[in-house]
């Protein structure tokens, strides 16, 4: 999860990840975003997208990272495989 790094008006920093959780499940789903950047179309217009709106890479690079849980939290809810097509009926 991006962290902003505000102090009124004058002070910006850069967005950091967040180091809260456990270390082995965020090294785990860094290495699976990046991947997922590449390889699956969800993510990578994602990821894309806020790269396109001024977000840092690693701020973007956190989102990807929410997004694969989101997806896993759904496949396992659902007891589904994952489908690449899936539009949810409104």
């Amino acid at each position: 999860m991006p962290i902003e790094r505000q102090s009124g008006t004058s002070v910006h920093g850069r967005p950091r990840l967040s180091k809260a959780g456990p270390s082995g499940v965020r090294a785990i789903l860094y290495m699976a975003a990046i991947v997922a950047i590449r390889y699956n179309p969800h993510v990578k217009a994602l990821y894309e997208r806020l790269l396109a709106r001024g977000k840092s890479k690693m701020a973007a690079l956190g989102a990807a990272m929410r997004k694969l849980v989101h997806l896993c939290f759904g496949v396992l809810k659902n007891q589904t495989p994952y489908q690449a097509d899936y539009t949810k009926a409104a």
